[in-house]
């Protein structure tokens, strides 16, 4: 079965982003930014909540467009709803089973983007197989945490560990459940 990767920026203290969404301290550039944006090419299809989605808007997104235009979208969301939504576009409910048909329909492995509480019910559910941190160096101390509220305790295998330039890390981690 495909795998689910959560592929995210953080700070050294587990933060997707500072206080009131703002994300202007991570790097916005560089060899390990390019990096990243090769390795979105992998993947035919995306999971993410319905905060991580509108939270694009900001930069431009179109409500109901493709935040990654060669991806499949599934928007986990309760409330958000679109007239005109691109047709790879789906909202779905939390639900176990829709997260096992993504995977077993999925082409290729499954990028999670974004985080906090959606990334939290997927770990409590274990549901998320890798981990790749994009580490910055900056210590945020409030904000969106990596995993929202989860409390769930999981071990993990370092994988790869490499360093880009302005002191970015990519960490791959695999989680043992």
């Amino acid at each position: 079965m495909n795998k689910i990767v959560y592929y995210v920026a953080t700070s050294l203290d587990g933060y997707i982003s500072g206080e009131n969404e703002d994300i202007s301290g991570f790097l916005p550039d560089g060899n390990g930014v390019q990096e990243y944006l090769n390795d979105l090419k992998e993947f035919e299809t995306v999971i993410m909540g319905r905060k991580t989605y509108e939270f694009g808007y900001k930069f431009g997104l179109e409500p109901g467009a493709l935040a990654y235009p060669h991806m499949d979208h599934f928007i986990f969301s309760e409330r958000l709803s679109f007239e005109n939504a691109d047709k790879r576009l789906n909202i779905e409910k939390l639900d176990l089973n829709t997260i096992s048909k993504i995977r077993e329909d999925s082409k290729t492995d499954v990028y999670l983007c974004g985080g906090g509480d959606f990334a939290g019910w997927l770990l409590e559910n274990e549901q998320i197989d890798i981990l790749k941190l994009k580490v910055n160096p900056l210590v945020l101390g409030k904000g969106v945490r990596l995993f929202g509220t989860s409390k769930k305790e999981h071990q993990l295998v370092l994988l790869e560990s490499e360093k880009y330039d302005g002191g970015l890390l990519i960490n791959t981690y695999e989680i043992k459940y």
